[in-house]
């Protein structure tokens, strides 16, 4: 089943943003580092190149993704025009500081007094927007929480004589286009919990893990996922059904007629990938990017005819 949220304020502060964004000198869009494509708002991007501003792209919680993965990414990021990408952790300090330095580079003709340098902070909800305002301003000024979209207005602050910055409600997209996204988005905690079946999105993480990281989940649940087959080669021997069912096993969550209690091992296993409790794991790269947008491209096209066959009834 195909996840979409797009809570009615999202449209509101979509307006505002094409109205702010007139203004500004440069876009700080702020990724999550294990789904940088997928958590990737591409209005942010039409409003962006409409607009001619650079971009600067940080891929933040980095310390919870893959780092080679990571890497491919910025490679990716970086050759794209106008644009500058950069991994690190909010929650670390001092890592926020580098930001106005990249900003000033990719703006050389602002930060003056006469000219101060504009910056506008966007992306989707819960990839740590407020936790880098809070550590770029050094105090509390935005609202933290475990929960996306927290922030529902814009906040403008002084870092300096120089230069300001513009915190935005994180904004989503009214029609995620491939599904995986979707799925990927939700177990990173991007989309609200009343939009999605937690069981559907675990065994969903579940099964790209094993196939990805199967060394990191024997580790955590002191499982063997693994068979080895002809002396060659090694094959999973369980899938994401399967899976689940062992962590319910080993950690007897049961529920009171003596079954299994699968949704509460769903949210535990998605808690602990959130955490970086089973380790450093990126659920997507350039490359798996690739593929998978080209075996979801037939449905992605029927969705399109499908909604253009509605238009077309509707006029």
């Amino acid at each position: 089943m195909a996840i979409q949220w797009y809570p009615g304020h999202m449209t509101q502060a979509r307006k505002k943003a094409e109205e702010t964004m007139e203004f500004m000198d440069i876009v700080i869009e702020v990724l999550d580092a294990r789904v940088p494509e997928a958590s990737h708002n591409p209005v942010i991007n039409e409003m962006r190149l409409f607009r001619q501003r650079p971009n600067l792209k940080i891929l933040n919680k980095s310390d919870l993704a893959d780092p080679k993965a990571t890497e491919a990414w910025l490679n990716y990021f970086n050759r794209q025009p106008n644009t500058k990408a950069v991994a690190l952790s909010c929650k670390k300090p001092g890592e926020a500081n580098k930001i106005p330095k990249l900003c000033l580079a990719l703006a050389p003709h602002r930060g003056t007094h006469l000219k101060p340098l504009r910056m506008l902070i966007m992306g989707i909800p819960n990839v740590g927007k407020s936790t880098l305002m809070n550590a770029l301003l050094n105090r509390r000024v935005a609202k933290v929480g475990d929960e996306p979209a927290v922030t529902k207005s814009q906040q403008r602050f002084d870092i300096s004589e120089t230069m300001s910055i513009t915190d935005t409600p994180g904004m989503m997209w009214p029609k995620i286009q491939y599904e995986s996204d979707g799925y990927m988005l939700a177990a990173s905690h991007a989309i609200g919990r009343n939009a999605v079946i937690d069981e559907d999105v675990a065994l969903f993480l579940a099964n790209n893990i094993l196939k990805t990281y199967p060394a990191l989940i024997n580790a955590r649940y002191k499982l063997d996922t693994m068979k080895h087959e002809g002396g060659f080669l090694d094959v999973l021997k369980m899938d994401g059904v399967d899976l689940l069912e062992a962590i319910a096993r080993r950690r007897s969550y049961k529920r009171h007629d003596g079954l299994y209690d699968m949704e509460k091992t769903a949210v535990a296993f998605l808690t602990d990938y959130r955490s970086g409790a089973i380790g450093r794991i990126s659920l997507e790269t350039p490359a798996s990017r690739l593929l998978m947008t080209q075996a979801e491209l037939p449905v992605v096209q029927e969705a399109q005819t499908e909604v253009e066959a509605e238009e077309k009834l509707d006029e």
